[in-house]
This record gives structure tokens, C-alpha cells and sequence, in this order.
């Protein structure tokens, strides 16, 4: 499956295709950010894509993949188990939990997940 622009909960999401190019620079998140400017407002990328250097926060890697999505004003949302990072590292813990409670970047298990978070709170 392409990366493919869907709506979930009336928000336009570019779902990240499992399969696609795997997310190892800067660049390549700016490549994600460019093909969100479709419409998106949330980039899903499931985290099979992204570099082991994503999880390991001393690279600084994940900081500035997100800091670009944040100078974007796009959503990035980590999905899938990352379970085996998590527990590597409480720092990086630390930072999916914090980013879970803010609105900007999420760490989440899959798309039904991610629909039910979009979903407005009457």
C-alpha cells in the first residue's frame, strides 16, 4: 500500500505505507512533511519506519525529526509497539509520555487509536 491521505474523525491524516522508505535523515521527514502539504494536518508513520537512531534521544535525532513537524504545524504520530525502546530507555519513556499528554506529537499502538484521539471532546 502508498502512503495514502484518508480523513479519521474529520481530520486529513497522511498514513505512512509500512513498506515505504525507511526514515534515516532529516531530509526524509522533510520528504513526509512536503507530501503532507496534499491537505494533512496529522503525518502517521508507523515506527518500523523509523531509524534505530530515532529511539536513542542522545543522537537528537527524534528531537529535531520533531521539532520540524512542529515549525510545520503538522502532527506527527508514531504509531505502532515500541515496547522493546520503551524499555531501553526511561528517558525516552519520559519523552512518549509527555508528548502523549501535548498535542503536537503522538506515540500510539494504531489507527483505530489515533482515530478515537482525533474525535473531539464535547
Amino acid at each position: 500500500m502508498p502512503d495514502e491521505m484518508r480523513e479519521l474523525a474529520g481530520v486529513p491524516v497522511l498514513i505512512c505505507d509500512p513498506a515505504g522508505p525507511p526514515v534515516v535523515t532529516v531530509q526524509d521527514a522533510l520528504d513526509l512533511i512536503g507530501a503532507a502539504f496534499l491537505g494533512a494536518e496529522v503525518v502517521a508513520v508507523p515506527a518500523s519506519r523509523l531509524d534505530e537512531t530515532f529511539f536513542s534521544l542522545d543522537t537528537r535525532f527524534a528531537g529535531e525529526v520533531m521539532q520540524k513537524f512542529v515549525n510545520y504545524q503538522l502532527r506527527l504520530v508514531v504509531l505502532g509497539d515500541i515496547t522493546d525502546h520503551l524499555s531501553a530507555s526511561a528517558a525516552l519513556r519520559a519523552l512518549v509520555y509527555e508528548s502523549n499528554r501535548a498535542d503536537h506529537v503522538w506515540f500510539l499502538p494504531d489507527l483505530s487509536t489515533l482515530e478515537a484521539r482525533l474525535h473531539p471532546t464535547p
